[in-house]
């Protein structure tokens, strides 16, 4: 009788081990089937659609994850063959089977966020801040969710005992609540977005915007150098955003050319005639003549002295000439503030600052212009009788030294 059940017991352990075996062929021909020949079929039906989605979520491993589940279902079946508790044997495939389903949402997130960073809105409104929230969510829900069945407990359990760890949660997830925070504020109020030109001296970043995360704006320096500042850090601190320039379509120019104060004087009658030549300059020069004329007739002075009456100077028309040589300026945003103004007189000669607006507002392009400018204002100058103040060169020593 006792061979008799020791024949069972092994045929019935020989049974088990068959099934068992029998099941990890099933399982493996399902990952092939599914990995090689569906997950063929559907790359291929894909490749051939004309929408961007479907290559997304295929690049990002949503289906390579999802063939992983279909063997571990199948495999599933044949645990009460295994030897041993299959109450644990249980536990771990239904926490291996969560696992994958987490990783699965986990990358469909991930393909959402990159659909989402093909439209317009997505570099006024990025989301991959959001994102990154909810699969950290998703992330420790699943984690607890996985614990709570491995240990054979309802998650609920593990949940209820989160309330006394609170603080050490906070502690530890602070940067990430900070940084949240400041996504949402970046956000709401349109502060930052990719392709914006922004300097942050605090942080020694002057360049492009590439990319904003939950917890670090990354950033390319025109030096081709890269700068990653924690999104918090750089809410706290002080930032330039250049985005209304560019979207204004006008691109600031305020330079002063330093004159040197020696050189100013009254304009001789044959200048203003010369001056009445300069294109630029004819309405000025005889609006400015009839209105010195009608104002001096009414005076009783003796006008051979200089200093009696109103005279036009040869600093006062330069600024006239700068005034209407800009308005005529093709490159010259005629809607924007035009200035051409005297500041303070000190140390350094007479400043004549301009202040006016390109209507390009590509770096390249904003150089040479300003560059333009300034080479022609330059070499003018001395056409009335005025000089550049600049500080003793080593050549001008020479000079007095001879």
């Amino acid at each position: 009788m006792d061979n008799i059940l020791s024949f069972f017991k092994i045929t019935n352990e020989f049974n088990n081990w068959i099934y068992i075996f029998l099941g990890i062929i099933l399982s493996y021909i399902s990952y092939f089937i599914s990995k090689k020949i569906l997950s063929l079929f559907i790359t291929k039906i894909v490749n051939r659609s004309k929408n961007n989605w479907d290559d997304i979520l295929l690049s990002v491993g949503v289906l390579d994850r999802i063939t992983l589940l279909i063997p571990l279902i199948i495999f599933h079946s044949f645990l009460p063959y295994l030897p041993g508790n299959i109450e644990i044997y249980s536990r771990v495939f239904t926490g291996l089977s969560i696992l994958i389903i987490i990783l699965t949402i986990g990358a469909l997130l991930t393909g959402v966020n990159l659909i989402y960073k093909t439209l317009l809105i997505s570099e006024k409104h990025p989301i991959k801040s959001y994102i990154q929230i909810l699969k950290l969510i998703l992330y420790i829900i699943g984690g607890l969710t996985i614990t709570a069945i491995l240990m054979g407990k309802s998650p609920m359990v593990l949940v209820s005992g989160l309330g006394a760890m609170t603080a050490i949660l906070l502690l530890v997830f602070r940067d990430t609540i900070l940084s949240f925070v400041a996504s949402l504020q970046i956000t709401s109020n349109d502060l930052l977005k990719v392709g914006d030109w922004i300097e942050a001296p605090s942080f020694g970043a002057d360049g492009d915007v590439i990319d904003i995360a939950l917890h670090t704006v990354k950033i390319q320096n025109w030096d081709k150098t890269f700068t990653v500042i924690p999104t918090h850090k750089l809410i706290d601190n002080s930032f330039k955003n250049w985005r209304g320039m560019s979207q204004s379509g006008g691109r600031r120019i305020k330079r002063s050319i330093n004159i040197d104060m020696t050189s100013v004087r009254f304009c001789s009658k044959d200048e203003i005639i010369n001056f009445n030549h300069f294109d630029v300059l004819k309405d000025y020069v005889n609006h400015k003549n009839n209105e010195l004329k009608s104002h001096n007739n009414n005076l009783k002075s003796n006008l051979d002295i200089l200093v009696n009456g109103r005279r036009m100077t040869n600093l006062g028309t330069f600024r006239a000439y700068i005034e209407s040589y800009l308005k005529s300026h093709a490159k010259i945003h005629e809607n924007m503030t035009l200035l051409v103004r005297q500041l303070k007189p000190g140390n350094i000669g007479i400043p004549i600052e301009i202040y006016c607006f390109t209507n390009d507002t590509n770096w390249n392009n904003y150089e040479a212009i300003q560059a333009d400018i300034f080479d022609h204002l330059l070499a003018v100058i001395p056409e009335f009788g005025l000089r550049v103040y600049q500080n003793p060169s080593s050549n001008d020593f020479k000079k007095l030294g001879n």
